[in-house]
């Protein structure tokens, strides 16, 4: 008996003119190919996760030694304009002057536009120089950068076509987001649900799930993502709290627009007044410099991930998170390397710890509201902070995080961080209107 590839038969004997013995139906054929194809997947899905883990442990430890040695010798600050002036002359050399930054990932899974495997190593160097002269940056959105560009690179080696290709570049977001955050399920919908607003990529999603939990433990196995955030009693659901947390999220909406239009706008007042890369990036850097002095300290250089937690632990800085706004716009759009999510969910829990108690909601759920909420309408990603509500503080309060993450969402427009991100439904009606966030 022998198969004969492309009739889909089974033959006895070597002719054709011999007796049929079985002919698999089109629905067997379908089930074997789905098979295959989900084998496919894990076998792609766990390599991605694997090399992307190792990759983003590299860059985990890269951008906390830079973190440490800042702390050790503040007085590295001073380089800030070495260091603008450094990585405008990396890209340069590279030729990748116009890089686009995380658009470029949004672009590459929507439209498979090819990402450069010199991607990688631009923004792992620039954001770790970025991280040890002190300009305000994450490191999450340059994650997705790099684990983008590495699927990428790969699934052009194993001569994938576009519509794989994709979905290999949303692995790569979800290893990188995960390694460096540690929270798989908001990595593997995040990067399902950032591309294009109201349609998520399902297919994607035991590719997507499985790259993040593996490199999970590739960054667990190197010791890293050991501690969560503390943030003290929730509120208890009830009409009262409902009322409060509601409140707080249209708030919430307004900073995350505030947040979104600075930096939009930043980049454009930079190139208006200073059309030299290398002088823009040298007065951006003068400016964070000098507001650094102005501040007096150095709570809003670098990620603050530091100063989340002493936030969140009982702490109040009413004017934190206008300052990281500033800080943040002042420095990505001057021509510094980096992410936006730390900043986003500094400013979001800088507010809510400021303006849930004023409401009457506890302090530390406050905080863990509005990093949800805030990141939420930066983002336009509801499932993707409702996860993240949940993998950073837990079940407890996770209703009002999804009705403070809801009005958020409803509320914050069709604004967002990512220029080329897709608003696909509208917010407030069922209707398809297929626009770029603003």
């Amino acid at each position: 008996m022998e198969y004969r590839e492309g009739s889909g038969r089974w033959y006895v004997g070597r002719s054709r003119g011999e007796k049929e013995v079985y002919q698999p139906s089109d629905r067997v054929r379908g089930h074997i190919e789905e098979g295959i194809s989900f084998l496919k997947w894990l076998l792609y899905a766990c390599s991605i996760g694997a090399l992307v883990g190792v990759v983003g442990v590299a860059f985990y430890y890269g951008i906390d030694w830079a973190t440490q040695l800042r702390g050790e010798v503040p007085r590295v600050v001073w380089l800030l304009p070495a260091g603008g002036v450094s990585i405008v002359l990396i890209y340069r050399i590279c030729h990748m002057e116009r890089d686009r930054g995380t658009n470029l990932v949004l672009v590459a899974v929507r439209e498979a536009e090819p990402m450069k495997l010199r991607t990688a190593p631009l923004i792992f160097l620039s954001t770790i120089i970025t991280h040890l002269v002190g300009g305000s940056a994450g490191r999450e959105g340059a994650a997705l950068q790099l684990g983008g560009s590495l699927a990428a690179f790969v699934g052009r080696q194993i001569r994938l076509d576009q519509k794989d290709g994709r979905v290999m570049v949303m692995c790569g977001m979800a290893a990188a987001f995960s390694a460096l955050f540690g929270t798989p399920l908001t990595a593997a919908i995040f990067a399902m649900e950032v591309v294009s607003v109201g349609v998520m990529y399902y297919a994607a999603i035991v590719p997507c799930v499985s790259a993040a939990l593996v490199s999970l433990q590739v960054a667990q196995l190197c010791g890293i993502h050991s501690h969560g955030y503390e943030i003290g009693p929730a509120a208890l659901l009830g009409p009262a709290t409902m009322v409060q947390t509601a409140v707080l999220g249209v708030l919430c909406a307004l900073v995350s627009i505030l947040f979104c239009k600075v930096m939009h706008a930043s980049p454009r007042l930079y190139q208006k007044y200073f059309p030299s890369t290398m002088l823009r990036v040298t007065v951006g850097a003068l400016l964070v410099l000098a507001l650094t002095l102005l501040v007096g300290n150095q709570d809003y250089n670098g990620a603050g991930d530091p100063v989340i937690r002493r936030m969140l632990s009982g702490e109040t800085i009413p004017e934190a998170f206008l300052l990281k706004i500033l800080f943040t716009a002042l420095t990505l759009g001057a021509g510094f390397r980096g992410g936006e999510i730390v900043p986003v969910l500094f400013t979001g829990c800088a507010f809510g710890t400021w303006a849930g108690p004023l409401l009457g909601l506890p302090h530390g759920f406050s905080g863990a509201l509005g990093m949800a909420a805030v990141f939420c309408g930066a983002t336009n990603c509801p499932m993707s902070a409702l996860m993240l509500a949940f993998e950073l503080f837990g079940g407890e309060g996770l209703s009002l995080h999804a009705l403070c993450i809801g009005v958020a969402y409803m509320l914050s427009g069709y604004y967002g961080l990512y220029s080329e991100q897709k608003i696909v439904y509208s917010k407030f009606r069922t209707e398809w209107i297929d626009k770029k966030a603003k």
